[in-house]
């Protein structure tokens, strides 16, 4: 098992290495200079001389690349003389915006991200696996049926139209919940978790609508093997070949979904943000992406690539764990 997880670490600081060169080449994806996209439309050819000094631009690209990779780890300095400023680690550079740290933005940001997608990630998995599994052990009872029926219909709506309907029957029309809003789950639990209740429950359906229906399915498959009819044959309480056989073979596809979905969602849930007016890292990538704010951009990228990966080695492990044999693959 030991093995397995320096293999996939190994992999996964490889991808990471690709992922910062690639995001290093962000920096010089736009079609202006950077230093002319932070000066500004009023900046003199010797201002945006002084902001590529700042920035370092006119150094070789691979010492560019040596000062943006080791900055994350040990900071770095950024122009010298008079516009010399240091950058403590982790050091993402400064927005082009407001000159605030990077990093900074991220820690402000990131928490509301993290709150969204935990809270809903736990309806959405519990909700989803349990009404699938429940709904294929009742196949073709009333159950069954209204529970295919409400599947369909969450996973046919989209995000903008189901947080639109709560957010008028919830807060506007009946007044039983707060606008959302994000406080800090240090400063007031209670707040923090009514406040982001109603983005919970939109994510929660609609990603459970699709759980329970691979949930079902998965279920169904299992329950026609050999190794459940054998069980069955030999006298096992039904509870126990459900729970302990059936139910971790099927669960098994579900864990790497549930993972790479998470991962996803923790890299940009930009939708879920705007319509209930939370400050997550998915709103500030897209705000940065419109006035080529290429710090936060470069940032908010290298991060979500960041869940991706982890979210990966994490289902990895688990599925090692839950089927000895990827193990030995």
């Amino acid at each position: 098992m030991l093995r397995f997880i320096v293999r996939r670490l190994l992999v996964a600081v490889v991808t990471l290495i690709v992922i910062s060169l690639v995001t290093f080449g962000l920096f010089f994806a736009v079609p202006s200079s950077p230093a002319k996209v932070m000066c500004g439309k009023n900046c003199t050819a010797e201002d945006i001389a002084q902001v590529e000094e700042r920035l370092g631009i006119r150094d070789p690209l691979p010492e560019q690349y040596t000062n943006f990779v080791s900055g994350i780890f040990v900071g770095r300095t950024f122009g010298s003389g008079d516009f010399e400023r240091e950058c403590p680690a982790p050091c993402l550079g400064y927005s082009f915006r407001n000159d605030q740290p990077v990093t900074e933005i991220v820690t402000q940001r990131a928490p509301v991200t993290f709150s969204i997608v935990f809270g809903a990630a736990a309806i959405w998995i519990l909700l989803g696996v349990t009404l699938g599994m429940i709904s294929a052990l009742r196949r073709g009872t009333v159950f069954d049926r209204l529970a295919i029926g409400v599947s369909l219909a969450g996973a046919s709506m989209q995000v903008y139209f189901f947080g639109l309907i709560l957010l008028y029957l919830l807060v506007y029309a009946t007044g039983l919940l707060p606008f959302p809003t994000y406080t800090p789950l240090t400063e007031n639990p209670a707040k923090w978790a009514l406040g982001l209740l109603l983005p919970w429950m939109t994510l929660g359906f609609l990603n459970s609508a699709l759980y329970a229906r691979l949930s079902r399915a998965q279920m169904l498959e299992t329950l026609s093997e050999d190794f459940v009819r054998t069980a069955r044959a030999k006298g096992l309480p039904l509870r126990r070949v459900h729970t302990r056989h059936a139910l971790r073979a099927a669960i098994t596809p579900i864990v790497t979904i549930a993972g790479l979905d998470i991962g996803t969602a923790l890299g940009g849930t930009f939708i879920t943000e705007t319509i209930f007016g939370l400050q997550g890292l998915g709103k500030a990538t897209v705000e940065a992406v419109q006035y080529l704010n290429l710090p936060v951009v470069m940032a908010t990228v290298l991060l979500a690539a960041i869940f991706i990966v982890i979210a990966n080695i994490v289902v990895d492990v688990l599925y090692a764990v839950i089927d000895p044999r990827v193990r030995l693959s």
